[in-house]
C-alpha cells in the first residue's frame, strides 16, 4: 500500500489511519522479505567470515563491555539485583535490543538519500525501506539472542518458561523504532546533518538504559526519567521474562504498545507528507 502519488495528493482517511504502517508491511511483504535478504546477504559479501560475523560481533562486544563496565568500572550490580546470573548474561540481554536501536536509528537518516534511484522510480513504495533495514537489525538482533541463549547453556544459567514469548517483546518495539525510522529519513532528506546528530542521540539512548547498571542505582525521585527512554521497558521486560520467569505489568505493556503504535503512525504520516520533495532535494 502506498499513498505517494505524483500529483503530491494523499487520500487523507488513509493518511489519518493509525493501522497504516502495519498496512504498509502486509501490503508490500514479499517486497520487503526480497529486499532483506539481499541487504543481509550484501553486508557481508566479500568477507572471508561471511555470516559468521553476526554471531561474532556480539560476542565480542559482550567480552569488551563485560570487562570495562564489570571489572575495570565495577558495575554495581547485587546478587539481589541480579539473583546470582552472572553480571555478562545480565547485560548481554540489554546488549541485543541496544544494538538493535541503535543499528536502526543509524541506518535512518540515510534511507532515501543512499537509494536515490528508487526515488526517481514513481511505482517504488519507499515508504517500506524502514521495514527492510529493521528486517535487516532484526536477523542480527535474532542471532544475538541465539548467542545470549547459548552463553547461558554454557554458564548454566536457567531458561525461564517465559522465555518463549521474549519475540513478543521485540514485536512491542519495532513499531516504534520503524517509526522513528520514517521520521529520520524524511528529516535526513533535507537535514543532511541528521546522521551525526543520531549517532550521538543513539549512543546516549543506550547509556541512559538501564544496561549497564540497575534502576536501582538513581535516587527514587530521578527514576521515572529512564521510563522516558524507549529501550528501558523492552530492556527490563526482556530481563524479566528470560531470566527470571517473570511477565510485565499489563498496563504497563498496553501502555507501551499505544505509544509504540503512534510513534508508528506519526513517522509513517510524516514521511508521506514529505516525499513529494525528495527528487527535487536529491
Amino acid at each position: 500500500m502506498t499513498l505517494y502519488r505524483p500529483d503530491g495528493r494523499y487520500p487523507l482517511r488513509q493518511l489519518m489511519n493509525p493501522l497504516a504502517p502495519c498496512l504498509t508491511l502486509a501490503a508490500n511483504w514479499k517486497l520487503i522479505a526480497d529486499l532483506t535478504r539481499r541487504d543481509v546477504s550484501g553486508r557481508y559479501r566479500g568477507a572471508i567470515g561471511g555470516s559468521l560475523w553476526a554471531f561474532l560481533t556480539p560476542l565480542l562486544m559482550l567480552a569488551i563491555y563485560s570487562f570495562v563496565f564489570g571489572y575495570i568500572f565495577q558495575a554495581r550490580w547485587t546478587s539481589d539485583q541480579t539473583r546470582n546470573v552472572p553480571f555478562p548474561i545480565v547485560l548481554f540481554v540489554g546488549l541485543v535490543f541496544a544494538n538493535f536501536l541503535s543499528e536502526c536509528l543509524n541506518r535512518g537518516p540515510t534511507l532515501v538519500t543512499s537509494n536515490p534511484n528508487y526515488v526517481k522510480k514513481v511505482v517504488f513504495p519507499l515508504e517500506v525501506l524502514p521495514w527492510v533495514a529493521s528486517g535487516a537489525a532484526l536477523f542480527h538482533a535474532a542471532i544475538g539472542t541465539g548467542a545470549l541463549l547459548l552463553a547461558m547453556l554454557v554458564s548454566g544459567t536457567p531458561i525461564a518458561p517465559t522465555a518463549l514469548l521474549l519475540p513478543l517483546v521485540f514485536a512491542l518495539f519495532l513499531p516504534m523504532v520503524v517509526g522513528l525510522m520514517w521520521l529520520l529519513a524524511a528529516i535526513g532528506v533535507y537535514f543532511r546533518d541528521m546522521q551525526q546528530f543520531i549517532a550521538v542521540a543513539s549512543t546516549a539512548l543506550v547509556f541512559l538504559a538501564p544496561i549497564f547498571y540497575p534502576r536501582a542505582m538513581l535516587p527514587e525521585h530521578n527514576r521515572w526519567l529512564l521510563s522516558l527512554n524507549p529501550l528501558t521497558f523492552v530492556v527490563e521486560s526482556a530481563r524479566d521474562m528470560l531470566l527470571w520467569g517473570q511477565l510485565p505489568a499489563w498496563p504497563s505493556t498496553l501502555g507501551y504498545l499505544a505509544c509504540s503504535m503512534t510513534v508508528a503512525w506519526f513517522g509513517w504520516a510524516m514521511f508521506q507528507l514529505t516525499r513529494r520533495g525528495f527528487a527535487d532535494v536529491l
